[in-house]
């Protein structure tokens, strides 16, 4: 093992469970937002997938967009599989937010159905990065 492994060890921020769980709905996009790829993820969304190809080639890439995720973002207190496990299925609630301590624009969200959904779909393109912040500022 290399000895800059044995000092800095990796942190696991992302569940590869989560990963293909979410990729049986992939031809929406979810994994790939869920690793930190909002691009991707909204082309997928409004292709269906790439047409259901480029959905079954993510089959094979899951464990390498969830190595990358795991480098590229912050461990913490805060995690990212109940993150996005209270996004996907609360947004509009703003339960995530509220998981976060993002208490005001939580309870913003609850009455305003995740402002009218579009703070919904922010969060579905920048809550990998609101989590990082908030683990490095608790650190």
């Amino acid at each position: 093992m290399n000895p800059y492994q044995q000092t800095f060890p990796q942190q696991d921020t992302h569940s590869k469970v989560i990963g293909y769980l979410l990729w049986i709905f992939g031809f929406t996009g979810a994994h790939r937002f869920y690793y930190g790829k909002p691009v991707t993820g909204t082309i997928w969304f409004f292709t269906f997938g790439l047409l259901g190809i480029g959905w079954l080639i993510d089959l094979f890439l899951i464990p390498a967009m969830d190595r990358e995720a795991d480098l590229r973002f912050t461990a913490g207190p805060i995690e990212y599989n109940v993150a996005w496990i209270l996004l996907t299925f609360l947004g509009v609630f703003g339960v995530h937010r509220m998981y976060q301590g993002k208490w005001i624009s939580g309870l913003l969200y609850l009455l305003t159905g995740g402002l009218f959904f579009i703070g919904v779909l922010y969060d579905f393109w920048t809550l990998n990065d609101q989590v990082s912040v908030r683990n490095a500022q608790r650190r």
